[in-house]
């Protein structure tokens, strides 16, 4: 206790003497406290107290030791405050690294999520980097931001990952497509403990981006004019679903399929263009108004909500030029941060999904689910598209070789080798 007392005696002579002050120990300008330039500083202040010269702020210092241990407790507290806050930085900085970033949330619980979220970033690190968010077609249009983001009129996008598939074979292995991995930890084994994270940013480099990371979603629901009950009602069904082996396999199923992008689904289903549309969960649908436009909902059964896109992968991805000119420790921040949204996003679509249930029933919405054998047939019609999307090219080859080891691991057995006679993977 009584060294604890003397210490802050010490301290508190130590900022009160008039011969010590705090505006020479750090730069005039406030820039972030470095450990080499508080040695230096020292190295000099304890030869003018050895030698009594006068110091770069013309004051004169003994040589007592009782300073110099004085001193040294204030060199490490800032140190450790040097160590501690890597955002530190001017608070006038000029220098800020500023993201154009859009998103294909049009509206509801994503957009806002991840308006929020951007809002978030110039605060996280210091001033050094900011996030500009857009919505979905504020700049470019939804199917164009890949390009957007490659010719630099974006500097990042947040998007679906299948949208690419027609230009991308493989992005089609890179969000759920139908019977496939279901759930999201069965995706992150994927991409984290079989290579995937690897193998999509091979796939965007060859666009001239960076993959930083997937985002998880939820689960695709239908929202129909008519009922859909078993797999028989999509025969003949002017149905919108987002492209890739999706589109093929409800093809096979006697619908008539066409690709939009979520911004115009509300308006074809209005005009009476399409008499169904898969779109994300009943929060989002909710607030684009599809309950204004449809009477009845599809879903799969109980336990797995959807068949064909149960885990609606987004991603987020850069303009490579500009992530090889961000600095390595905001790299490293932006890498750890698309993990943190992505646990946002998840949560709280998840949320905003259960509470959206009831308002779809206060309005009259009849909720419908396949039965389990439907599961059985569509398995039949989706295993020949895996493969034949597969052997597109190289890269799909590759990603989808990932996920049929994991299918076929006894962790989740959802494919076993006679499934695919006949069938084969063309690495």
């Amino acid at each position: 206790m009584l060294a604890s007392r003397y210490i802050i005696c010490m301290l508190r002579r130590f900022f009160l003497c008039r011969s010590w002050r705090w505006h020479a120990l750090i730069p005039q300008k406030g820039c972030v406290i470095s450990f080499q330039f508080l040695r230096r500083r020292w190295a000099y202040r304890l030869s003018a107290c050895r030698t009594g010269r006068k110091t770069m702020d013309g004051e004169s210092h003994s040589k007592s030791r009782r300073s110099f241990l004085k001193s040294s407790g204030l060199v490490a507290g800032l140190t450790a405050t040097a160590v501690t806050a890597p955002w530190v930085r001017r608070a006038g900085a000029a220098d800020t690294i500023i993201w154009k970033i859009q998103t294909s949330w049009p509206a509801g619980v994503g957009l806002e999520t991840f308006q929020s979220w951007c809002g978030a970033i110039k605060e996280k690190t210091g001033g050094q980097l900011e996030f500009q968010p857009f919505k979905a077609k504020d700049i470019v249009g939804d199917f164009e931001l890949l390009d957007g983001v490659k010719n630099g009129v974006l500097e990042a996008m947040n998007s679906f990952s299948l949208y690419w598939a027609g230009k991308l074979p493989a992005a089609a292995f890179l969000s759920s497509y139908t019977m496939g991995l279901r759930y999201p930890h069965e995706w992150d084994i994927f991409f984290y403990s079989k290579g995937g994270l690897q193998a999509a940013r091979d796939l965007y480099a060859k666009q001239g981006l960076y993959y930083v990371n997937r985002i998880h979603h939820g689960p695709n629901i239908i929202h129909s004019k008519t009922p859909i009950r078993s797999i028989e009602d999509f025969r003949d069904l002017k149905l919108r679903v987002p492209g890739g082996m999706i589109a093929e396999t409800f093809a096979k199923a006697g619908a008539k399929t066409t690709l939009l992008p979520g911004g115009e689904v509300f308006s074809a289903l209005e005009k009476g263009t399409i008499d169904a549309a898969d779109y994300t969960g009943p929060a989002v649908n909710w607030a684009l108004g599809f309950q204004q436009v449809t009477k009845y909902i599809s879903m799969g059964p109980a336990g797995l909500m959807s068949v064909y896109q149960p885990v609606d992968l987004m991603d987020f991805a850069v303009n490579m030029n500009v992530w090889n000119q961000l600095p390595d420790n905001l790299k490293k921040f932006v890498e750890d941060e698309i993990q943190v949204y992505s646990n946002v996003h998840f949560g709280a679509i998840q949320k905003a999904d259960m509470e959206a249930w009831q308002k779809f029933l206060d309005a009259g919405i009849e909720i419908n689910r396949l039965g389990p054998e439907d599961l059985q047939k569509f398995q039949e019609i989706a295993v020949p598209i895996w493969f034949e999307w597969a052997n597109k090219d190289k890269d799909a080859a590759r990603i989808f070789k990932l996920q049929l080891e994991v299918m076929e691991n006894p962790t989740v057995g959802y494919v076993t080798p006679d499934m695919y006679q006949g069938l084969s993977i063309n690495l």
